[in-house]
């Protein structure tokens, strides 16, 4: 009888534990799926995101412009190795646009026109006898015939201190090559001064430390050691403002536009020819700064030599017309010389005094 009442008992025991097995797994199974579920949504969050940053950095925009790491980029953008990761047009325009000077500068260098000089009357009428800068009825200008803006080292109202000494001026020739002087009152400039034979007719006022004063014309070259400022004075000269005993003798000299003076002459060097010629001009009142002559291209300049004769090597406006200027800017047309060697040929002008 026990055994029949304990063998009907432990049925049903069995029977739930196998119903509770597979309960139990079927739970284990779901919280394994949820936790899968939960982990692929946390891993696609920073690969989308990674995705985002890629693309943003194929389009060549930083994907949160307004963070710490995209100002970053911002400034080591020109490192980056692709090419086509920072488009040319973001910074070539704005470099080349700061390398070009501004358009206006151009313009303010130009002076305006209405404080340019005018040009020489000669220049419209080459032809005329008298052509100079200015005309005679037009009041003259700083600019045009007072400054002497052509001069070279010897320039007008500049007083010059130096010494004066004395030579021997036999005939009163000199390098100028003028020729024989009737009147002695003739200086050497020194060589710097001299320079090259612009100071070649130049007429000076020396004055003495004593007061003695003395007006001479430049014809010839006191070499070295002659010193800046110091002029060599024929005797006759040096003998108006003291004793040729004195030897050196403390001067200031100024340039002068002398109020006496003829007309300019017109001389052809020894061997000139069509081929070759040297011009010189003799007895100009004021310092000659240039001269040209006429061609069949226009007017053409002379090169100057140190013996104060201006050449043309290959021929050309030999025999033509000659123009003159000083250095006050003044200018003189001359027609009609002819191409005769070694003839010192009057003119009918002269330059304007100062």
């Amino acid at each position: 009888m026990r055994t029949t009442k304990h063998g009907g008992a432990q049925l049903p025991k069995k029977r739930r534990r196998a119903v509770g097995i597979p309960l139990a797994l079927l739970a284990v199974g779901l919280v394994v799926c949820l936790a899968a579920a939960f982990l692929t949504r946390g891993r696609a969050t920073p690969s989308s995101t990674a995705d985002a940053s890629v693309a943003a950095a194929e389009a060549g925009v930083p994907p949160d412009s307004g963070s710490a790491d995209a100002t970053a980029d911002a400034t080591t953008a020109p490192t980056r190795p692709p090419a086509a990761s920072l488009p040319p047009s973001r910074h070539t325009p704005s470099s080349s646009t700061a390398r070009k000077p501004p358009p206006s500068s151009s313009t303010v260098r130009k002076p305006p026109a209405s404080t340019r000089s005018p040009r020489p009357t000669s220049s419209t009428s080459p032809a005329a006898t008298r052509s100079p800068g200015v005309s005679s009825s037009t009041p003259r200008t700083a600019s045009s015939g007072t400054s002497g803006s052509l001069a070279g080292r010897i320039k007008p109202a500049v007083r010059y201190h130096g010494v004066a000494t004395a030579y021997e001026a036999g005939d009163g020739n000199g390098a100028c090559l003028f020729g024989p002087s009737g009147d002695m009152m003739i200086a050497a400039m020194n060589h710097t001064d001299y320079e090259s034979a612009k100071a070649c007719g130049a007429y000076v006022l020396v004055r003495a430390a004593n007061g003695a004063s003395i007006t001479v014309r430049i014809v010839n070259e006191c070499p070295l050691p002659c010193a800046p400022g110091q002029i060599d004075l024929s005797q006759q000269a040096f003998a108006r403002l003291a004793k040729l005993s004195v030897g050196r003798l403390p001067i200031t000299w100024t340039l002068l536009s002398p109020a006496a003076s003829g007309k300019i002459s017109i001389r052809y060097k020894t061997g000139s020819s069509q081929y070759w010629c040297g011009i010189q001009a003799i007895g100009h009142r004021n310092p000659v700064a240039a001269l040209e002559v006429r061609t069949t291209k226009g007017w053409r300049k002379l090169h100057r030599t140190d013996y104060n004769y201006f050449l043309s090597t290959d021929g050309s406006g030999c025999g033509k017309a000659i123009r003159l200027t000083d250095i006050y800017g003044e200018r003189l047309t001359i027609d009609g010389i002819a191409l005769e060697p070694d003839v010192a040929q009057p003119t009918r002008v002269q330059f304007s005094r100062h």
